[in-house]
């Protein structure tokens, strides 16, 4: 497992290598805070690091560790809590991750396991998980199609003059599309557009699937066309949704119960989660590895004060989609990667297996 990140402050604050005894200190911490959420004091933290000095020694530790932006004391009288700063070189350096249980391995495989039908129904299942085990919002996006080409496609009638489109692609997805035409549709006719049109479009890839192409394809067709604009038309509408990324998420009413989290600032995070677009972009271009951002290295100004974990699953080739979690900065990275990496490591079997048929 290798943890990331994109922050260029990173390379800066690694560079500052602490001490083992400052290092066990803000490693105690962020541990307590993470799970507590009160300020640490030097008399609990000697305890808590099983340190066997003084006092007044950890207090000049602590102390030290806030003029070199590790920790801040958010009252005169309070202890310490740890910075964006801090977290990071706990993230880097400190942190250990354990990984998830036999059991815990077996349920998640299980879970996913019932939603194996589809691409999109596992990665819903995986964001819903992701959820219920970290109690944070998550997200799972679909493979990039951009080098997605035709696998099959196939037709279902619907009605006298209405059938259905299925388009499937090499990087699993299944997209579906409703055309009508003036004409009976019977099983022969189906049939032949079954022939013609995977003869055309198998192996093509989606991202050439444009109006420029279909009406290549139209006058290659010649008099067969005009029975079937509208399925050509359906085909380049499925083409592209299996194309384009689409993101499932879980947990969005976590926002209002983020610890130190105004209404407003969970206001804007969620306008921000809400625009798809914006969202993909910024899950798409999180590094290949699993990566922790945190606060000000997100490349959202909405995220400044919250942190993502993010993981990478490939399905076939170079194509790959993205698992994360967006939760408060003081969160237990750990035991949250480990969950993660667990639920990738499945999505990325299941849908590989779908990939493969």
């Amino acid at each position: 497992m290798l943890i990331t990140s994109k922050s260029d402050s990173k390379t800066e604050v690694s560079g500052l290598e602490l001490t083992a005894r400052k290092e066990n200190i803000l490693s105690a911490i962020v541990q307590s805070y993470v799970t507590t959420g009160e300020p640490v004091g030097s008399k609990n933290l000697i305890s808590q690091a099983g340190l066997n000095v003084s006092s007044a020694t950890v207090r000049n530790e602590m102390a030290d560790l806030e003029s070199k932006g590790y920790l801040v004391q958010p009252h005169t009288s309070a202890g310490r809590v740890p910075t964006q700063q801090g977290y990071r070189y706990y993230v880097d350096h400190l942190m250990k991750i354990t990984p998830v249980s036999q059991s815990g391995r077996n349920y998640i495989g299980e879970t996913l396991g019932k939603s194996a039908e589809s691409p999109e129904s596992i990665l819903q299942s995986a964001a819903d998980l992701l959820t219920n085990l970290t109690d944070f919002v998550a997200f799972a996006t679909t493979p990039d199609g951009e080098d997605s080409r035709i696998r099959r496609i196939s037709f279902v009638q619907t009605g006298a003059h209405a059938a259905m489109a299925v388009v499937m692609a090499s990087n699993g997805l299944i997209k579906t599309r409703l055309f009508r035409c003036e004409f009976m549709i019977t099983p022969e006719i189906l049939g032949v557009f079954d022939k013609a049109l995977n003869e055309t479009f198998a192996g093509i890839k989606l991202s050439s699937i444009n109006k420029p192409f279909i009406q290549t394809v139209a006058a290659r067709f010649g008099e067969l066309s005009l029975f079937m604009p509208n399925v050509l038309t359906a085909i380049m509408e499925a083409a592209r949704l299996a194309k384009d990324v689409s993101v499932y998420h879980s947990g969005y009413n976590k926002l209002m119960l983020v610890p130190d989290e105004n209404f407003i600032a969970a206001r804007r995070i969620t306008e921000f989660l809400n625009n798809e677009h914006d969202l993909a972009n910024m899950l798409e271009a999180l590094p290949p590895a699993t990566a922790v951002t945190i606060g000000r290295e997100n490349s959202r100004v909405e995220l400044s004060s919250s942190s993502v974990v993010s993981s990478r699953y490939f399905a076939g080739s170079d194509q790959s989609g993205v698992l994360a979690v967006i939760g408060p900065v003081a969160m237990n990275y750990g035991r949250v990667t480990a969950i993660l990496e667990c639920i990738t490591e499945n999505v990325e079997t299941l849908i590989g297996e779908l990939v493969e048929i």
